[in-house]
């Protein structure tokens, strides 16, 4: 089986080199220009900062028919593409084997160590050194996957430890004899939580050590990376800690940087410098993205779509993707030991085909969407359930057609810069929350966005068609499109249940009416503002202690008419023990009326309910209490308070 993968990617080179024309030896930097893109400087970006792009599905891209092309029209290399705009670095990711035992591909680009050696040789040819991700895996390593590949299996640690030892000093061998110049390796792909398997920490340092050391024999100039995600959690001095007193050997300490999830980039710098002051690394983003449009370009889902709930500080515009690239260089350049940012995946946009069902063939024969059929073998809780094609087309640098967009010149402009005159970009989606039976109206103004981040309020003409099928005589969600400063609008209209508790979401800026009372020692609970945490809008209810955790939080409302009611909340969280006391409580004519709640993680939301609740005295309290062990956290939002029907 080795033997034909080889020779299949053997002949995706010569492809890939046909689709571009004769391979260009290396050269100097284009001067790039733009006549619409808005980039402010980088000041002092050294000359050996990585600019990179991982590039790990364009072989598979490739064979599947997708034709890529320069900013003057003509179909180049992407390779080429990238390096004339700047970039001077890829990454491709290397799995041990993505293939079933006859042979089909798991997908994601069905990348090997051939993979890397391939592209990392056409790299090469226009100046490019290459980052080899190992994910020492047979398919995607991450966060919540780090499975032991087929091969090894039921093997002790110390025996998993040369198999990876032994493999990655092979797999360089490989890549270095095919052309590749080898700048870094990775050692595992956000291994935050576990590596190769193995979730102990005395283990996972034994695969980071047994790789580490098979690149220092291999050759002890190539930087050596380790790579961590979700900067947001604040833990990235616990983990370099953990590598240090393990004696683990590397040089760089990367994480991935989604802002939909990983927090600010104050955040991320404030992580990133304390790890580069303490223990002496150099360190980087290895993973970054940004869409450029919310729209689906292969009619296999994306994760990140206009309805999805995230953060998101930049527009989906090609300015907005750009803005981000930049911020993210700003942020790791300004560090002293900042070494690079790699933009992922940046060529990964749809294949050719009218529908799904002409995709679908392309992906399951050359692994060009994230995941196969065949993948269920190996991972069948995931890609052997929602396997399909790209699902980050909307967030690459090129269209769904295979031109470049502009945003890609990021990578030349931040050295430059290009500070035209800014002008709107995009306009904030408007909610509006309207309880059943209210009228409601939608707001004259919303904030656009101009190029070079500014705001300013814009007046707003909304489709009075649309408006005018927005109904409020039961609970339900609407669309209305506008326009203003020649940009396109959105207003959500959600139409919810009557509700009498005052700023029931904490939407609202006064949040007096809600009472938190603590029970422990030190601050347990506050207001929020971060929309992945809330089940609605951006506010929520927030607690975290790191010794005890006892509060309670409630609102008192008075006057209510007489008769029978309901109360529910929202709520999430996670690491609250086995002995935790979390509820939702009523108290009506005297009496208490209770509902527990259990937390299982992050956003995976419980609601707390209580019915048949009697009030003759027109009051009734409402609130939660909370009693965990130290280091516990979570969420409450949207609480209600309405009457029987």
């Amino acid at each position: 089986m080795k033997r034909i993968v080889t020779v299949v990617l053997a002949l995706a080179l010569l492809v890939g080199c046909a689709a571009g024309g004769k391979v260009e030896s290396k050269k100097e930097a284009q001067s790039v220009t733009s006549d619409t893109l808005y980039v402010q400087k980088v000041e002092g970006l050294r000359d050996d900062f990585i600019l990179g792009a991982d590039v790990s599905s364009l072989l598979a891209q490739e064979n599947s028919g997708v034709v890529y092309r320069g900013f003057d029209g003509t179909e180049q290399d992407m390779l080429k593409v990238l390096a004339d705009n700047g970039v001077n670095y890829i990454r491709v990711r290397v799995w041990v084997d993505p293939f079933d035992k006859d042979g089909h591909g798991y997908g994601g680009g069905n990348c090997t160590a051939q993979t890397a050696g391939i592209l990392g040789a056409r790299a090469a040819q226009y100046g490019m050194k290459l980052l080899v991700d190992f994910h020492y895996s047979d398919f995607w390593a991450d966060p919540a996957k780090q499975q032991t590949p087929k091969a090894w299996q039921g093997l002790s640690i110390d025996e998993k430890a040369q198999k990876v030892q032994a493999y990655t000093a092979e797999s360089l061998q490989t890549i270095r004899d095919a052309g590749a110049d080898i700048g870094m390796v990775q050692i595992g792909n956000e291994t935050t939580k576990g590596i190769c398997g193995e979730i102990a920490v005395p283990k996972m340092c034994a695969i980071y050590r047994a790789g580490a050391e098979a690149v220092r024999a291999f050759d002890a100039s190539i930087l050596i990376a380790v790579h961590f995600t979700n900067p947001e959690a604040g833990n990235y001095s616990k983990l370099a800690y953990m590598l240090s007193s393990n004696q683990v050997d590397y040089d760089v300490f990367a994480t991935s940087y989604y802002p939909y999830w990983h927090g600010t980039l104050e955040n991320l710098k404030e992580q990133l410098s304390t790890v580069a002051e303490k223990y002496d690394k150099k360190v980087m983003v290895a993973e970054t993205q940004w869409a450029y449009t919310a729209e689906d370009g292969d009619n296999s889902a994306n994760s990140i779509g206009e309805e999805l709930k995230y953060e998101k500080p930049y527009p989906f515009t090609v300015q907005g993707q750009s803005r981000e690239l930049r911020d993210v260089i700003d942020t790791v350049a300004s560090l002293e030991k900042g070494v690079g940012v790699f933009y992922w995946e940046a060529g990964w946009i749809p294949v050719p085909g009218a529908a799904y069902e002409d995709r679908f063939p392309l992906w399951e024969e050359h692994g060009s969407g994230w995941a196969s059929s065949f993948a269920a073998e190996y991972d069948p809780d995931d890609a052997g359930k929602y396997y399909g094609g790209s699902a980050c087309d909307n967030q690459a640098l090129f269209d769904f057609e295979g031109n470049p967009l502009e945003s890609l010149k990021t990578f030349a402009l931040v050295r430059t810069g290009n500070e035209i005159a800014p002008h709107a970009d995009a306009l904030d989606s408007a909610v509006v929350t309207v309880r059943v039976g209210e009228s409601f109206a939608l707001p004259e103004t919303v904030s656009a966005i101009f190029t070079d981040g500014s705001r300013a309020e814009a007046a707003v003409t909304w489709d009075a068609a649309e408006e005018a099928q927005v109904s409020t005589d039961a609970v339900g969600k609407f669309v209305v499109h506008g326009q203003g400063d020649g940009q396109a609008a959105l207003c959500y209209v959600n139409v919810v249940e009557a509700n009498y508790l005052e700023n029931y979401s904490f939407e609202g800026e006064d949040r007096s009416m809600w009472q938190i009372i603590p029970l422990a020692d030190g601050e347990q609970a506050d207001f929020q503002i971060k929309a992945t945490d809330a089940f609605s809008g951006e506010a929520s209810l927030h607690f975290w202690n790191g010794t005890a955790v006892e509060f309670k939080c409630e609102q008192t409302v008075k006057d209510l008419p007489e008769g029978t009611w309901r109360v529910s909340v929202q709520g999430q969280g996670g690491d609250v023990g086995d002995d935790a006391d979390i509820q939702l409580y009523v108290i009506s004519d005297g009496q208490t009326y209770t509902a527990p709640m259990t937390f299982h993680g992050w956003v995976n939301w419980q609601e707390a309910l209580i019915e048949n609740i009697p009030c003759q005295s027109r009051e009734i309290t409402v609130g939660v209490y909370v009693r965990c062990q130290g280091g516990g956290w979570g969420t409450f939002d949207d609480f209600l308070l309405n009457p029987e029907k």
